[in-house]
């Protein structure tokens, strides 16, 4: 009996860790120094992670090419603000096709993910180059922000452009990205 609990324990310690990450130990503080905020000590794109929405294929920062826009856009799959920002931003992807999107959430369940995915039919854009689960919580630390959907701008060379929060049009991306 004693060999079982101590197994048992055993196994519980070693599973913790993966428990641990799928919630941050704290938020950052919302009332923080707003100039302390990570993205705005530098407008060099950070390195960061995403699982896709297959659970097994993770990419980092780093593989992201430079030569294109890039936005990062924070989402949630449940939440009906991202939905409508989709939408919007799909009936507008001809005139985005320069700029490659890579979706993060801090949703750990890649099924609900994935439904995402699918029910938006992500596939059919070349320039969705990720759908994933933001693992490390780094949309979330790097740029300060609890609102969703929201879209972190960078240009050909990988440096930060614009932080869009919450509401976000077609137009203004756009426009934001045809600054070179």
């Amino acid at each position: 009996m004693f060999k079982r609990l101590l197994a048992f324990l055993f196994v519980c310690q070693l599973a913790l860790p993966a428990f641990a990450q799928l919630y941050p130990p704290t938020l950052p503080d919302p009332n923080r120094n707003q100039d302390s905020i990570p993205y705005k000590l530098t407008d060099i794109m950070p390195p960061f992670n995403i699982l896709l929405k297959d659970s097994a294929t993770l990419i980092n920062s780093f593989n992201i090419p430079k030569g294109k826009y890039v936005a990062l856009v924070s989402f949630s799959p449940d939440c009906s603000h991202c939905d409508n920002f989709t939408e919007k931003l799909l009936r507008g992807m001809d005139s985005l096709k320069h700029i490659q999107f890579y979706f993060l959430s801090t949703n750990p369940y890649t099924t609900e993910i994935q439904k995402f995915y699918v029910r938006h039919h992500l596939d059919k854009y070349k320039n969705i180059k990720a759908v994933g689960w933001d693992k490390e919580f780094f949309f979330l630390y790097h740029f300060g922000t609890m609102q969703i959907p929201d879209v972190a701008l960078y240009n050909k060379n990988k440096k930060f452009v614009h932080l869009f929060k919450n509401e976000i049009s077609v137009k203004e991306l756009y426009e934001h990205s045809r600054t070179d």
